[in-house]
């Protein structure tokens, strides 16, 4: 049997986010076992699709996640990305998820 995981990438991408908002693309291959360039091309995806906001700080990026954007192809309810999160991300970053929106609010 092949290797498999629950998340798709992209949720995998999202969850490093939201764990450390300063991670590098670099440090998001690494603890995905994916290329630089496949990390880059889930972060663009995911800031074109309005998920990420990604703001210059210095020569680094920082991330924002925008909880309040509802996933694709839901199901019977508008969920959000910030309720998905919530699911996945430990209890500091979650309290972390909430300041950010607070603050972008």
């Amino acid at each position: 049997m092949g290797e498999w995981s629950f998340l798709t990438n992209h949720a995998r991408v999202l969850a490093c986010i939201a764990h450390d908002p300063g991670v590098r693309l670099r440090d998001i291959a690494a603890a995905l076992g994916i290329t630089e360039r496949n990390a880059f091309g889930i972060v663009a995806d995911l800031t074109t699709a309005g998920y990420v906001l990604k703001d210059k700080d210095g020569r680094r990026n920082r991330y924002r996640i925008q909880v309040h954007v509802p996933l694709r192809r839901d199901t019977d309810r508008h969920q959000t990305i910030g309720e998905l999160l919530a699911v996945l991300v430990d209890n500091k970053a979650r309290g972390d998820l909430q300041q950010g929106v607070e603050a972008t609010a």
